[in-house]
C-alpha cells in the first residue's frame, strides 16, 4: 500500500485499510453490488448505526462506538448490569447469515508506542464482548486490521499471543468471506 494511495487489486473481495478507513464509505464506494444505508435515528435524534446490502438483500448491520450501545439498549439489554465500562470498538459488523458480531479494531501505528499494548488486550475484550452479547445468542469473533508496521519483528509474541486468545489480525486488508460477506464475481 502506498500512503495516499488508492487500494490494490483485490478492492471487490475485501476491505482494504490505509490509516483508518470506514469500512461503510469503502463497501459503498468500492465494492460492487454493495450499499449501505444508515438506520433510523433513535428517539434522542442519535445515530443507530448501517444496514448492509448486497445486491438489494440485507446481509449485515454496522455499528460504530456508541451505536452498538444503542442498538443493545434497542435489544433490552443493560450493558450496565454486565459490564463495568463500555468498549467502544471501531466497528462491530453482525452478519445475519452466520449470527456472528464482528468487533474490529482497526490500529495504525508509524513508531513504537502505546498501541502496542492495546493489541494484548483482546482476550479480555473478547470475553467481555461474548458476555455482552451472550443474551442475544451471538457467536462473537474480534478482529484486528494492521497495518504493515506490525510486521516488525518485535511484534512476532504478540501476534502469536492474539492468535492464541482466539482473536484474529490482518495487515491492511479485511477479507469479505472472513466475514460470511458475500464476495462480488
Amino acid at each position: 500500500m502506498i500512503r495516499g494511495g488508492i487500494g490494490g487489486g483485490n478492492t471487490q473481495t475485501g476491505i482494504h485499510f490505509e490509516g483508518r478507513v470506514d469500512i461503510i464509505t469503502y463497501l459503498n464506494n468500492q465494492v460492487e453490488g454493495y450499499s449501505c444505508s444508515q438506520k433510523p435515528l433513535n428517539r434522542n435524534n442519535q445515530t443507530m448505526g448501517f444496514n448492509i446490502y448486497f445486491n438489494g438483500i440485507f446481509v449485515a448491520e454496522s455499528f460504530k462506538k456508541h451505536e452498538l450501545y444503542r442498538f443493545l439498549d434497542e435489544q433490552g439489554i443493560d450493558w450496565n448490569s454486565i459490564l463495568s465500562k463500555k468498549l467502544l470498538p471501531d466497528d462491530a459488523i453482525y452478519v445475519t447469515i452466520n449470527n456472528t458480531i464482528f468487533i474490529i479494531e482497526v490500529k495504525y501505528q508509524e513508531v513504537a508506542g502505546s498501541v502496542d499494548e492495546k493489541l494484548q488486550t483482546c482476550g479480555f475484550k473478547l470475553w467481555q464482548y461474548r458476555r455482552l452479547f451472550s443474551t442475544l445468542n451471538y457467536e462473537v469473533q474480534y478482529i484486528y486490521i494492521l497495518n504493515d508496521w506490525f510486521r516488525h519483528q518485535q511484534y512476532r509474541d504478540t501476534l502469536t499471543y492474539v492468535i492464541s486468545q482466539g482473536c484474529g489480525y490482518y495487515f491492511e486488508y479485511l477479507p469479505l468471506d472472513r466475514l460470511g460477506l458475500p464476495v462480488p464475481s
